[in-house]
């Protein structure tokens, strides 16, 4: 290091030797024949403090005498890094350019960096309030001014007189805590007020080689800490720690206390090691098996249900319906079908489970004061969110930014915290919207952390129909409830009045181009005179609020700038925050008081990866991948939760127990952790089915108990490395075994597909032999992407506290602070999100979201438990996300539709679990089966909904009589369903009508949305016809009195004419069997009444659907009743032409009918 001084001598001067300075050194000694020099270091304040003459100073005061410049090289030591300030300053400047600008490139085009005005969470009223000249204004001082954990000035007096911390202890401790600059008292004296609390300070050891970005983060783990307050905002104070004899050199940044105590002389703390070692060990969840008395009737009753299929099967089978064969072998076909079914579905629900976390040991092992982490920093690894959104016609920003809010203010470090949202539709709108969230983000944050808000989602919350005020002890709640509801008021108005912004600024923008070139027109036509006038066209561009074109879709889609053709776009909106805690200023420009509150912002940033003619986008799959690769480039988050734009954050900790079971112990062998899907905005009835507790609560809960869940789309938390398609560690010791609560299977060799598992499995990662050669093949060209696999790897592992845990990682790794974004990490990000980079990779095959279907998620989830890997089912006591559903038919019947065609092609494809590896539970083999068969049922479900009616038409029943052994084993079978049906009830915590509501909804989408995927599907297969699907619209608005309007607009489509055709039918069979049984000689009132039972078991499922069609006046679309009555007349045409009345029945019924 150099220092540099002044020396006054009057012949000659002397350089001091090497590490001897102004501040700790002596002057050197004078030869003996020379008069002694005499030096001029500085003057001492009244604090005693010595401060430097500046070269003013000195000019001004001693101008009679010569200086001299001279240098001290001072040796590095941990606590001597000459450039790590000015690296600092460099690297924060460098971030502020990143945050600033957006970012453009793709194919064939040169990636750019576009100024633009800042919409980030700084707020501009609060950020820019301190800055200034860095320097201190004090006479004689020339020392950076105060500044806070962000790096900006702090100016402690109103009259923004700069002043250094040093400066400022002197004017506190001697000068009567009197501004030097306006003389007025300070009405703050207290530094961590003033610039945001105790601060931790970390010091590096040279970097090596390589540099400032080559070196491992590992290789600097090495460091000197001291705790105490800050000082000058992130500058080192030389003269402070050169003398400072407590602190202590040690890996992994200990301090240990001495003689009991810590520095300040208070008894040890929980951080002391014998208050470390005398815990006992404790794990973060538990396993909460079902009680045996539950449990055990449930399988038994399985086991008998089973027997009673197989006889009853059996004796339908010998007992054949001479007098109608043809309805016997329908009827026995679809009986056998559904006997299948009914076995695939409930073999997988025989080991349910559930699990329970626990918030405190998780805050005490990773956010507690240790010896590996004495300053209590957060040993939490860091999560990336993302959030989909295609198109804001159908998605409205408003909800997007109210997820991103509720994201924002989740209860997680903050600066391990990074959300991405990504716009595949590429709208300004979006972009604006989310830029007005970032800005609102500012108040609603810190108020949602000061008053423990929950949920933290502004809508949500101001919408609650209970007490806001309940259990809210601050007197100030009220006041900045009511403050921030009215801007969030005006936020609303902001966002919801976007597109007419946009449209209007980009029709002025355009009147102007047009009128530019008009002028440019009529100027050439007088210059040359010759040439004709022509209209000038000039494509209406959309205009950005600065005056610039928008890069992608504009609201009249042109060329480069259409829905599937534009450049990539990223724009940090919320630069990464800083690793230590940012408290408010008190009296500083805020409409709140935010005193000894964290106002901190995660990082945010819009992504739009880009688009070109003639690449296949793969929808929401391709974007999930794009955003993996863009995260782990800018912050590598070793865990990723995926978010739909709708579904927000309910339980500001839902991460925090997310993060329970991947870093338990055998977390590393966990690839997600899969929390349900709950929801808003459904009738009170839930006409249909929309809550799915059935799925959500039976069947995943059973799924627990076996490999895991499966991925449904939204909220669950991945293992970056899962995604990456590399299999989970320690899997040659794992058998799958039949299901987690059944003894394990010796293992057999693998029949494993080999272009299912890759070559390198997580175990490579434990030394220096990892082979990236292989890796640019599967993961593309990327050098920073792939240098950051092994770092999520070892940031993914759960800490080695235990002999048990394995693959860990030591406690304390995680507490250094991020790197800051550069411009090039930001063009290396949307080099990667660029259409090409998948081009000859395995992104979409075997790594990544997986390609193919349009339930890719499901698709994901299967390839990650081929592998070996296993999931977790968490359901949290307070719902962890809350989404919106369809409660429209239509729209239903449409989403269901969806899901089934991505069954059917799961089905026809190798991702079928009939070649699953041996690496697959047997029992999750079955369920992932059963998801690639249900929508076949459909066929048998709709020829068994039309045999009641066919019974009644003919006379005749599915057996020739109603003898007792066929209702002793329909009751059997009867009774036990139900009974079945109450345990799981029981061990569920369902409702009974949600049952029901859930048996409902399976008949009326088995018989038409389940009919429709299977042709699709079929038809994809066959003739290769693609499957395309339009986007569920979400709806928004503020009409409290109409909350359920979509609930009883009536839609017309294709998928009611079967269900309907039932109903018709159904209902004219039973009056026809009663006619006829009333009217005949011989009465069969037997036959009559099974073909009845069953026919108001067809139509008492149908309900919900009938009801839908009523409307909220029993308004029905005409074409509904003519399509209905069309096929209804020729279905009975066609059957009284097939077999025809006796002449005995057309003797007394007055004559007969035939076809001409």
């Amino acid at each position: 290091m150099a220092s540099k001084g002044i020396l006054k001598n009057s012949a000659s001067s002397r350089m001091p030797p090497q590490g001897q300075g102004a501040a700790g050194g002596k002057p050197p000694p004078a030869p003996p024949s020379a008069a002694a020099p005499t030096v001029v270091f500085g003057r001492r304040t009244d604090s005693g403090r010595f401060i430097s003459y500046s070269r003013d100073d000195l000019d001004s005061e001693i101008s009679s005498v010569d200086f001299q410049d001279y240098h001290v090289h001072i040796p590095m030591t941990p606590d001597n890094q000459p450039m790590d300030d000015d690296d600092v300053t460099a690297a924060r400047a460098e971030e502020r350019y990143v945050s600033g600008s957006l970012f453009t490139g793709g194919f064939n085009s040169v990636t750019r960096a576009h100024a633009m005005d800042k919409h980030d969470g700084a707020g501009a009223g609060r950020r820019d309030a301190g800055k200034g000249a860095g320097a201190c204004m004090v006479e004689g001082c020339d020392a950076r001014a105060m500044r806070d954990a962000r790096g900006d000035v702090v100016l402690p007096c109103e009259c923004d007189f700069r002043i250094c911390a040093d400066c400022f202890a002197d004017a506190v401790k001697a000068g009567g805590a009197a501004c030097p600059g306006c003389k007025e008292q300070y009405k703050n004296t207290e530094w961590e007020d003033l610039a945001g609390g105790e601060v931790t300070r970390a010091l590096s050891l040279p970097r090596g080689p390589a540099g400032a970005n080559g070196g491992h983060k590992m290789e600097r783990r090495l460091s000197l800490v001291k705790q105490g307050n800050a000082n000058q905002g992130g500058e080192f104070d030389h003269n402070r720690w050169l003398f400072e004899t407590k602190g202590t050199y040690g890996y992994g940044n200990a301090i240990w206390p001495q003689d009991g105590a810590d520095d300040d002389g208070a008894p040890a703390g929980p951080g002391h090691p014998k208050e470390l070692l005398a815990k006992p060990w404790r794990p973060l969840t538990r396993k909460l098996r079902i009680p045996a008395a539950v449990i055990s009737p449930y399988r038994l009753l399985v086991l008998i249900r089973l027997v009673a299929l197989a006889f009853f099967l059996m004796w339908r089978i010998k007992h054949q319906n001479d007098d109608a064969i043809w309805l016997w072998g329908m009827s026995i076909v679809c009986e056998l079908w559904f006997a299948f079914s009914w076995v695939l579905d409930q073999l997988p629900k025989l080991c349910p489970i559930n699990r329970a976390t626990d918030l405190s040991v998780l805050k005490e092992k990773f956010e507690t004061p240790t010896p590996n982490n004495p300053t209590g920093k957060s040993d939490l690894p860091g999560i990336d969110i993302f959030v989909s959104t295609a198109d804001p016609e159908k998605e409205p920003v408003l909800v997007t930014a109210n997820t991103i809010l509720s994201i924002l203010a989740a209860d997680y470090p903050v600066e391990k915290l990074a959300c991405y949202l990504s716009d595949d539709g590429g709208a300004l709108l979006t972009f604006e919207a989310m830029a007005e969230a970032a800005s609102f983000a500012n108040l609603w944050v810190p108020f949602c952390r000061k008053h423990d808000i929950e949920p933290r989602n502004p809508d949500s919350y101001f919408n609650l129909k209970r007490d806001p005020f309940k259990n809210k002890v601050k007197p100030d709640f009220v006041k900045d409830r009511r403050r921030i509801k009215r801007e969030y008021d005006e936020f609303k108005v902001r966002v919801n009045g976007l597109p007419d912004a946009i449209r209007r600024r980009s029709d002025a923008y355009h009147a102007r181009e047009e009128i530019q070139a008009m002028n440019l027109q009529r100027e050439k036509m007088k210059a040359g005179g010759d040439e004709p006038f022509e209209p000038v066209k000039i494509p209406k561009a959309t205009w950005m609020a600065d005056g610039t074109h928008w890069p992608g879709t504009w609201l009249q889609p042109s060329q480069d700038h259409a829905r599937g053709d534009h450049a990539g776009i990223i724009q940090v909106m919320l630069k990464p925050p800083s690793d230590m805690p940012m408290y408010e200023n008190i009296k500083e420009k805020s409409p709140l008081d935010f005193a000894g509150v964290d106002t901190r912002l995660p990082m945010l940033a819009y992504v739009s990866r880009e688009k070109r003619p003639g690449y296949d986008h793969n929808k929401k799959a391709g974007a999930m991948n794009a955003l993996v690769r863009a995260s782990a480039i800018m912050s590598n988050g070793p865990f990723i939760l995926n978010l739909d734009c709708d579904h927000y954050v309910y339980n500001s900790k839902a991460l925090r127990e997310g993060m329970c079971f991947m870093m338990d112990r055998g977390g590393d062998r966990l690839c997600y952790v899969q929390f349900p899907q709950r929801f808003e905005g459904i009738d009170p009835s839930d006409r249909y089915a929309n809550h799915n507790t059935v799925f959500f609560d039976v069947n995943m809960r059973a799924l627990d108990g076996l490999q895991g869940p499966v991925y449904v789309g939204t909220g669950c938390l991945f293992r970056r490395i899962a995604l990456y398609g590399f299999d989970p560690p320690r899997s040659k010791d794992h058998s799958p075994g039949f299901c987690s609560c059944c003894l394990p299977r010796r293992r057999k060799a693998s029949a494993a597909n080999p272009e299912e598992t890759m070559a390198l499995r997580m175990g490579d990662f434990d030394g220096d032999s990892m082979n990236l050669a292989t890796f640019p093949k599967k993961f593309g060209n990327s050098s920073f992407l792939i240098d950051s696999i092994p770092v999520a790897e070892f940031q993914g592992r759960p800490l080695a506290d235990h002999p048990s845990v394995k693959n860990g990682r030591p406690p304390g790794a995680l507490t250094i602070p991020r790197e800051m974004l550069d411009a090039s990490i930001v063009a290396e990000a949307i080099s990667v999100i660029s259409c090409w980079y998948e081009e000859k990779t395995e992104w979409g095959i075997r790594v990544g979201w997986i390609y193919g279907s349009v339930t890719e998620d499901v698709v994901t989830g299967y390839r990650m438990h081929n592998r070996g890997w296993k999931s977790v089912y968490c359901v949290t006591q307070r719902d962890a996300f809350r989404g919106t559903a369809p409660i429209n038919l239509t729209d239903r019947l449409h989403q269901v539709l969806r899901w089934a065609t991505g069954s059917v092609e799961i089905f026809f494809s190798r991702n079928n679990a009939l070649f699953a590896s041996s690496k697959m539970k047997v029992l999750q083999r079955i369920a992932y089966l059963n998801v690639g068969i249900y929508p076949f049922t459909s066929i048998f479900l709709i020829v068994y909904c039309f045999l009641p009616a066919l019974s009644l038409f003919s006379g005749q029943f599915i057996v020739q009589t109603l003898n007792v052994t066929f209702l002793t084993y329909l009751l059997i079978i009867t009774i036990t369903l139900c009974l079945l049906a109450m345990l799981e009830i029981k061990w569920s915590g369902i409702a009974l009508e949600e049952w029901w509501r859930n048996e409902q909804f399976w008949l009326i989408g088995g018989t038409s949305a389940h009919l429709a995927a299977v042709l699709q599907g079929l038809l994809k297969v066959i003739a290769g016809i693609e499957i395309s699907f339009t986007l569920t619209s979400k709806q928004v608005g503020d009409d409290v009195e109409d909350e359920f309007a979509e609930l009883y607009i009536v839609k017309w489509t294709s998928l009611m004419i079967p269900p309907l055709t039932i109903i018709m039918i159904n209902l004219v069979a039973i009056a026809v069997g009663f006619s006829r049984t009333i009217y005949s000689t011989i009465p069969q009132w037997s036959k009559l009444l099974g073909g009845v039972f069953f026919s108001f078991w067809v139509l008492a499922h149908l309900y919900p659907f009938a009801k839908g069609l009523m409307g909220r006046r029993g308004r029905t679309p005409t074409i509904v009743y003519v399509w209905s009555g069309l096929v209804s007349i020729t279905i009975s045409l066609l059957w009284i032409a097939i077999k025809p009345p006796s002449q005995a029945a057309n003797s007394q019924l007055g004559g007969s009918f035939s076809f001409p």
